[in-house]
């Protein structure tokens, strides 16, 4: 399929001040839109001008939640050159996410086309200084008017572009995460291991109850037994012990981070040992009081390595490394952000270049 393209008005299209960005409050001028049905399947991709958008009131995303997402970044390089990094692996679990959620999965080839298509066409909103970027949405939604509970028969692929600097207030300071026995995000066999925008909504009052605390987020343990650690609200969650990087298991209720696998495919390069097992709370907090946990960070898209310097365990507050940014992090973070902004060489070939004759 061709991808058409309706300019926004050129007085739109002048980027703005990228000074002070707020995490997904300012998009880019275009934005990308195709529509699927029965009889047709997917059709008529365009990219138009950014505006708003009209849907039934009784779209089974309003009522059942149907949808997905996904979360990339473009990086405007110290050469250059526009980066995206790993982005095939953001487009497969799209897919994956929508095959749970009972969504026709979209081609991946043309769904990468259509990013590139758009970031290229917008590439004067990514922020040129180093730590910001051009953040990537895609997302699906069923808009059948119907209620009753079944998947719909309509859906739009929308996908959305927003300069970014930081993603938490705190930068590459550590930061200060809240353990919640209360609550649970999710359950194996559900959808905890994909993006579906249900598991984040789930997770909203947990998250305002960290906040007013004082912590920044949510780490979740498991929802049958509470006692395994899961991941923290938008990330994947890292333990040093001794010189052993640990990360909960890939048990169905913990979403496979692109992050995540990229910090372990890089322990060997910088010479960690690494493993995925189940790890219990009570591990954690004794691994704090021997001396045993040397660090811990989050990954994810948006922070890409985040230090945490301290946890909250009933009723209790746990110092992590003194409250300070570990070795280990601070590696991990120099060499993806090393990849991202082309400043190291990419041995796994995991940057995708963008090139003007798309």
């Amino acid at each position: 399929m061709e991808i058409e393209i309706r300019l926004a008005p050129e007085e739109k299209r002048m980027a703005p001040n990228f000074e002070k960005l707020l995490f997904g409050r300012v998009f880019t001028p275009h934005m990308f839109i195709m529509e699927y049905n029965c009889d047709q399947g997917w059709h008529s991709p365009r990219i138009v001008p950014f505006s708003n958008i009209e849907i039934h009131p009784a779209a089974i995303v309003l009522h059942y939640a149907q949808t997905i997402f996904e979360g990339l970044k473009a990086y405007y390089g110290v050469d250059g050159k526009i980066r995206l990094f790993r982005p095939w692996e953001n487009v497969a679990r799209l897919n994956r996410s929508a095959e749970r959620l009972c969504i026709p999965t979209l081609n991946s080839e043309f769904v990468l086309k259509a990013i590139k298509t758009l970031v290229w066409l917008d590439k004067d909103w990514i922020p040129k200084q180093k730590g910001s970027a051009l953040y990537i949405r895609p997302f699906v939604f069923g808009t059948e008017g119907s209620l009753g509970v079944k998947p719909s028969h309509e859906y739009l692929f929308i996908i959305i572009l927003c300069p970014v600097s930081a993603y938490y207030e705190e930068g590459f300071n550590p930061i200060k995460i809240y353990v919640t026995e209360r609550y649970v995000r999710a359950f194996p066999g559900g959808t905890g291991d994909v993006k579906a925008g249900g598991n984040y909504a789930a997770s909203l009052k947990a998250q305002e109850e960290a906040k007013k605390a004082g912590y920044t987020q949510i780490l979740w343990l498991d929802g049958l037994e509470r006692k395994y650690v899961e991941e923290v609200g938008t990330m994947n969650i890292f333990f040093v012990f001794e010189d052993e990087l640990i990360t909960p298991a890939l048990t169905g209720s913990i979403l496979p981070g692109i992050t995540r696998d990229s910090v372990l495919k890089l322990a060997s390069i910088l010479g960690l040992k690494a493993e995925e097992r189940r790890i219990s709370i009570d591990e954690v907090i004794e691994g704090i009081e021997k001396g045993k946990l040397k660090e811990c960070f989050g990954t994810g898209t948006a922070a890409v390595i985040s230090p945490v310097g301290k946890i909250f365990y009933r009723e209790r507050e746990y110092l992590i490394n003194q409250g300070q940014t570990g070795e280990i992090a601070k590696r991990l973070f120099d060499y993806l952000t090393g990849l991202q902004y082309g400043e190291i060489e990419d041995p796994f070939k995991w940057t995708l270049i963008l090139e003007e004759s798309l």
